[in-house]
């Protein structure tokens, strides 16, 4: 059994915790906040994050970050995609050469548009880097309810040891390459499900949202494709497999905010609403960013960033989208003469 610490206690960490606590495995959970860690010792649950969860006394919780990635077997970064960066250049001296991180977050830094992978790389080269993605709710994980992910890295290796470490009865894990493909998947969904929460708010039905989804899918692949990754990890688990569920879910914060914004609140009012980090929001001016950088046409990811950043409103931005030239579905088929 492996000793292992996640770094982040919102309540993908936590519901990871358990998956790992369930394979015997030894857990620390770190966080900045001292009132957080005192809440996870004296319950063993996250009320504000997970309530009802109730994690195994092999999980145990911590301040101190040089003691959470001391001598660790593999480190689960678990931190909201906005604080990637600073947290990994607070651990960077305390983690040793070749040690196993994996990032579970999901977002694209706006300044540099790097992915998540990269910063971690680059504020901690000494490390093996991997990702793991797909369609996850915290809350389903929790219950133990059938879930599969995707782990990407650079070597089969070092994925292979992160899907053993996390494989169990109930969370499936499969591994693959194309780290940038996974990490794009994860990221620009949550912009996509921002739109589709916002159609739910206007009251719109199953066409819609699965108009949406289809041509949401379409503009990531595009994007993914132009920048190497492989068409086929979109259609997995991390492309059409998390955007489906991010879309169509209860528990998805994007969703939620979008939907908000749909029924006429402003973007700003409709983030604190939710009371949790919504990852769209800080990924969509770098998706839109990449569009213009590969020169890849991405009108859904271009009128969300309208809406949330432009002052659009959202029923003119549906009008907008749809009323854009007619064009075919996927150019380069063969016509009949």
């Amino acid at each position: 059994m492996a000793d292992v610490s996640i770094i982040g206690a919102g309540s993908w960490g936590t519901a990871l915790s358990l998956v790992l606590a369930d394979n015997g495995h030894s857990v620390t959970i770190w966080s900045i906040a001292p009132n957080e860690i005192d809440m996870l010792s004296k319950y063993h649950e996250n009320k504000d994050k997970l309530p009802g969860v109730i994690l195994p006394e092999n999980v145990d919780f911590t301040t101190d970050l040089k003691a959470a990635c001391h001598n660790k077997e593999l480190i689960v970064m678990a931190v909201p995609s906005v604080y990637t960066r600073s947290t990994a250049a607070l651990m960077s001296s305390h983690v040793e050469k070749d040690q196993v991180i994996v990032n579970v977050a999901k977002g694209i830094e706006e300044e540099s548009l790097m992915t998540l992978t990269d910063i971690i790389e680059e504020e901690i080269p000494q490390a093996k880097v991997a990702v793991m993605s797909g369609p996850s709710h915290a809350e389903e994980v929790g219950e133990r309810i059938p879930t599969t992910c995707v782990v990407g890295a650079k070597k089969k290796e070092t994925a292979e040891f992160v899907q053993n470490l996390f494989m169990s009865k109930v969370f499936r894990v499969y591994i693959s390459p194309d780290v940038l493909g996974i990490e794009l998947g994860g990221a620009l969904k949550n912009v996509v499900a921002l739109a589709a929460g916002m159609a739910d708010g206007l009251g719109y039905g199953d066409n819609t949202k699965a108009a949406l989804i289809t041509r949401g899918i379409s503009e990531i692949s595009r994007l993914g494709v132009k920048m190497g990754c492989k068409a086929e990890t979109f259609a997995g688990l991390t492309g059409i497999g998390d955007l489906v569920v991010t879309c169509a879910s209860k528990h998805s914060r994007n969703r939620k905010a979008g939907m908000l914004m749909g029924q006429g609140m402003d973007p700003d009012s409709a983030m604190k609403e939710v009371h949790m980090v919504v990852e769209g929001v800080y990924s969509a001016k770098a998706a839109l960013a990449l569009a213009r950088k590969y020169d890849i046409e991405m009108p859904i990811i271009e009128y969300v960033n309208e809406i949330l950043f432009g002052g659009a409103k959202v029923k003119d931005a549906v009008g907008a989208l749809m009323n854009r030239e007619k064009k075919e579905e996927y150019y380069g088929l063969t016509w009949q003469e």
